[in-house]
């Protein structure tokens, strides 16, 4: 009887073992992969960066629309701008502009199918 209880009490302690290694692994998977985890925390330092990126190029064209839109102000208005504007919306050109005009050739026949 005796081996009985020896034999039992290192099973006992062997599926302590067992389970406290499966509960450290289990939460160790999920440090890893879970939904607040380290890869989740890569993931949103990538879109972080991303988007950082692109805030700061939006930054830079709105930067350069702030700088248009003030040459362009009632009170002090670039003549120049105001040229290029109108010329632009009405398809207008001056007499004394310099008009190059460019060829455009047409697209080549496509071959036809040989059978």
């Amino acid at each position: 009887m005796v081996t009985r209880k020896r034999l039992r009490s290192i099973l006992t302690a062997l599926g302590l073992y067992v389970m406290a290694g499966l509960l450290i692994g289990y939460f160790g998977v999920n440090a890893y992969s879970g939904n607040h985890g380290i890869k989740a925390k890569e993931d949103i330092d990538r879109q972080i960066a991303a988007l950082t990126a692109e805030l700061h190029g939006l930054q830079i064209e709105r930067a350069q629309w702030e700088r248009r839109i003030n040459l362009l102000r009632p009170d002090d208005i670039d003549a120049d701008m105001l040229d290029e504007r109108a010329r632009a919306l009405l398809d207008y050109a001056d007499p004394r502009d310099l008009v190059l005009p460019i060829k455009v050739s047409p697209p080549a026949p496509a071959a036809a199918p040989r059978p």
